[in-house]
């Protein structure tokens, strides 16, 4: 049975991706499947590079339509909308702007001659790629669509559905930044949670937000301060809010100007010199879950 490890953080641009690329050649040896869950801005493809194998279209929202044959041309649905998606033809016609209508469905309900539906369209896109380490799942969503928990939630679950089915011991999920939908649904069914956090005033609210939200629903949380070095006494506070509530600092990365080179040149930076506090941290981390 494999074991899911959640990789979060309270805001984007803490080193997130970058552990989880760094983690999926690390776990590869141990057989590893991993998930992208930030759909709303993905980037750990960027690293690991896959090839798709797959592609399947992600029906999230509902828009209103108009239909010509049953319009009165009344002008309410005109009236009502708040987003300017009901669009006034010059012969007088109606007709729902696509990217504008928000699919609150004010229009479909107050039209008098049940003449608008609601219908579900296509949000986003699921993939399922082959990388050099792992399956990876990973998804984009539309611009401008909401209903970014579900799809999350549906690369979870045909993440985990692969790591079934090969035998997988990891199941490696790279989290969205900050504590919403999107995070709720990556976090679910999770065994552990690694929380990337740096030393700044915000980051240690940040921290404490999102671990805030794993206690909520029991999810065990460890914690890793990246770019530690840069401001000691905010380490050091990060340090003391931990040790008070019994949360483990799994590590302590120092600033390395090579690691992020290394990125700008697409490469997963291990030949850096702080890829050895995060291959330290694995280790740490892989003797938690016991894989």
């Amino acid at each position: 049975m494999f074991k899911q490890l959640t990789i979060v953080s309270g805001k984007g641009g803490t080193g997130k991706t970058t552990v989880t690329a760094m983690f999926s050649v690390l776990a590869s040896k141990k057989g590893v499947v991993i998930a992208d869950g930030d759909v709303d801005a993905a980037n750990l493809h960027i690293l690991l590079k896959p090839e798709v194998i797959e592609e399947i279209p992600f029906y999230g929202s509902k828009k209103a339509i108009i239909d010509p044959d049953l319009c009165v041309s009344c002008g309410l649905c005109y009236e009502l909308c708040r987003f300017d998606a009901v669009q006034k033809k010059e012969n007088g016609e109606y007709h729902i702007d696509e990217l504008k209508c928000e699919g609150c469905a004010l229009c479909y309900n107050a039209c008098p001659a049940e003449a608008i539906e609601m219908q579900i369209v296509e949000s986003g896109k699921i993939f399922v790629s082959n990388t050099k380490y792992g399956v990876m799942v990973h998804a984009m969503l539309n611009p401008g669509e909401e209903s970014s928990g579900k799809l999350v939630s549906e690369v979870r679950e045909r993440a985990k559905k692969i790591a079934e089915m090969k035998n997988a011991k990891v199941l490696l999920l790279d989290g969205s930044p900050g504590i919403g939908c999107p995070v709720i649904a990556s976090l679910t069914g999770a065994d552990l949670a690694l929380v990337i956090t740096e030393p700044t005033l915000s980051g240690l609210r940040d921290m404490q937000r999102v671990l805030d939200l794993t206690e909520h629903f029991e999810i065990g949380s460890v914690v890793a301060i990246n770019k530690c070095d840069l401001n000691m006494d905010m380490t050091g506070k990060i340090r003391d809010f931990c040790s008070r509530n019994g949360i483990e600092v799994v590590g302590e990365i120092p600033y390395d100007p090579e690691l992020p080179a290394l990125i700008s040149q697409l490469k997963i930076p291990f030949e850096c010199g702080a890829s050895e506090h995060i291959r330290a941290m694995w280790d740490t981390i892989k003797e938690k879950l016991d894989v």
